[in-house]
């Protein structure tokens, strides 16, 4: 039986629907109740002295929550030496260290349509201030709200997972920004992919 035009279109019009809601990024911003139980759960499985250091930096960020996506910004200067627990079994290398911390937020990113949008490896130098640190790479992070970024550090903390950053990072800088001009739109880049398959779908089956 040849499925019809007007099926195959409906059929990707739901997987556009699909991700559209998923994608998200124009929801409600958090209440004070839920801002206060989240960083009350967030403090109460924190581990290790820098963890708990930026838990006031994480209050300032969801603060500010307007309940749209942003763009996490991180420059990271990497230490000599991974620094881990003691006993820890893991290598002193801190870039392997970081790459345990990047693989293993993978999950709790996607699952909240969130991702690294953009990473980059420095290259040379240009213009910089005196009291800069020479970073090593550069990262960006889309984030579908504040409240998943909320939920998203309150996975990785449950897990142990933040142990991996903390140990590879000598020095880092990180805030939100939103864009004014990008060429990267997740919204429009799937809209052009499923209307090229359903034009092709409709092609194969004519």
């Amino acid at each position: 039986m040849t499925v019809s035009h007007p099926v195959i279109l409906a059929v990707w019009a739901s997987i556009y629907l699909v991700f559209w809601l998923w994608w998200g990024g124009r929801g409600k911003p958090l209440t004070p109740q839920e801002l206060s139980a989240g960083l009350q759960k967030l403090e109460s499985v924190v581990s290790g002295p820098l963890s708990l250091a930026h838990l006031q930096d994480v209050a300032q960020l969801l603060a500010r929550d307007d309940g749209r996506e942003f763009i996490m910004c991180n420059s990271v200067l990497y230490r000599k030496q991974a620094l881990y627990p003691e006993n820890s079994s893991y290598g002193p290398d801190p870039r392997e260290a970081d790459k345990r911390y990047g693989q293993a937020i993978i999950w709790p990113l996607l699952k909240r349509a969130c991702l690294p949008i953009f990473i980059a490896r420095k290259t040379g130098q240009f213009v910089n201030d005196a009291q800069s640190p020479e970073w090593h790479y550069v990262a960006m992070v889309r984030y579908r709200s504040r409240r998943d970024f909320l939920n998203f550090a309150l996975d990785i903390e449950k897990q142990g997972i933040s142990v991996h950053k903390w140990a590879a990072i000598e020095q880092t800088q990180v805030f939100p920004v939103r864009p004014l001009i990008s060429v990267f739109s997740a919204r429009w880049n799937m809209a052009f992919v499923c209307a090229l398959l359903a034009w092709v779908s409709t092609q194969l089956v004519a």
